[in-house]
């Protein structure tokens, strides 16, 4: 099994017990995902520690405020390390309002920019507030600018109503814990639409906890708990979902 998607450093024990935990659980490949500048050191520094753990570096857009020129050269230079397998996280969020959407979308441009430049697949952050989705129609209307045929994934993927559009253009469909919880059926019903070939699953550790572990902070180990889900709801063994995602994530992230 693999994780497509997780902070280590923000989860709840030692990096050590949390990858023997992993490895216990049968999780082999693990992408740690920086926030910021601070943040994207210490995962390629964790990558470089473990043969498990590969690193993504980015600006969130939560954290975009300041985002210059000097922040896009220190993303670019960590890039070039050879445990980077990803830009990211960043995107769009006009649910919380820590950063303007303008600096958002500075950060977000340049990220593009950096993930088109070095062939690294762009890790998407899309949150917009209820029942709304400009933040999730203006990524896509930037990435079709801008991005190319470039890789891209939606991360912690929860807008069941884009998932025909996500398929048509080829990116991939990470699922969280989320996919797991009583309410969110239309979110299974996409997680079936996806196309065998683009679906990835993840923890977003320490946050969305699947189900069974609802109330306790997430970890690596428990990505195992959603793709149980999602292999039930596409209908095939946990071996044959296990076996999809990590040839998905070996193809995307070239571990």
């Amino acid at each position: 099994m693999i994780d497509s998607h997780t902070h280590l450093f923000l989860c709840e024990g030692s990096e050590d017990e949390l990858l023997e935990a992993a490895a216990a659980a049968g999780v082999e490949r693990i992408l740690n995902v920086g926030l910021d500048e601070e943040t994207n050191a210490g995962v390629v520094a964790a990558a470089e520690r473990h043969a498990a753990l590969f690193a993504s570096v980015g600006r969130h857009p939560n954290d975009a405020e300041g985002f210059d020129e000097e922040a896009a050269v220190a993303i670019s230079r960590l890039a070039a390390h050879e445990k980077v397998r990803a830009i990211g996280e960043t995107g769009l969020d006009f649910y919380r309002d820590t950063a303007s959407p303008a600096a958002q979308r500075r950060a977000f441009a340049a990220q593009i920019e950096i993930a088109v430049e070095l062939k690294l697949p762009i890790v998407i952050h899309a949150r917009d507030r209820e029942g709304e989705s400009a933040a999730i129609d203006e990524i896509f209307a930037t990435l079709d600018s801008h991005a190319g045929a470039n890789p891209v994934v939606l991360h912690c993927f929860s807008a069941p109503q884009r998932v025909a559009d996500a398929a048509e253009r080829r990116w991939f469909c990470s699922f969280a814990g989320n996919v797991t919880y009583p309410r969110s059926e239309q979110l299974r019903e996409a997680a079936v639409r996806v196309p065998e070939d683009r679906i990835l699953v993840e923890t977003d550790a320490p946050y969305l906890s699947p189900q069974p572990l609802r109330g306790e902070r997430n970890q690596p180990a428990n990505v195992v708990e959603t793709a149980k889900t999602l292999a039930a709801v596409r209908e095939v063994s946990y071996r044959e979902l296990e076996a999809t995602v990590a040839a998905n994530a070996r193809s995307l992230f070239g571990w």
